[in-house]
């Protein structure tokens, strides 16, 4: 499989999944650094996107509109973060998030970890 970047979007087999955990073959972002990618680790940091929008979740969730190849509306699902064997990827890119979406991916994520002091936000 060719290189993933961070900010992709692909589609990926998240089966089997277990409880409440997300499953079926779903977009995915790519979350991982590119540096990690490009010396061709096996496992990709990924984080699951629904197209089940729920606003209420706005402060763990962030909201993608639909564009490129991605078809509808979405969120990314930042409280699922999994890390993912190449193989399981299938089809993508679909689309690349732009800096505001990555930036408020990664305040959401750093909150989620308990890490959100250490958020800089870019100027």
């Amino acid at each position: 499989m060719e290189i993933t970047r961070r900010g992709e979007i692909w589609v990926a087999n998240l089966n089997p999944g277990r409880g409440r955990e997300i499953g079926m073959f779903r977009p995915v972002l790519v979350l991982q650094a590119d540096e990690l990618s490009a010396i061709g680790t096996p496992m990709v940091v990924i984080l699951p996107i629904t197209t089940q929008v729920y606003p209420d979740y706005s402060v763990w969730r962030v909201s993608v509109r639909a564009k490129g190849r991605l078809l509808v509306d979405c969120q990314v699902v930042v409280d699922q973060p999994r890390a993912l064997d190449r193989e399981r990827f299938g089809e993508g890119p679909l689309t690349t998030l732009n800096e505001e979406e990555m930036a408020n991916v990664e305040r959401a994520f750093l909150g989620v970890c308990g890490m959100a002091q250490y958020f800089i936000p870019q100027h």
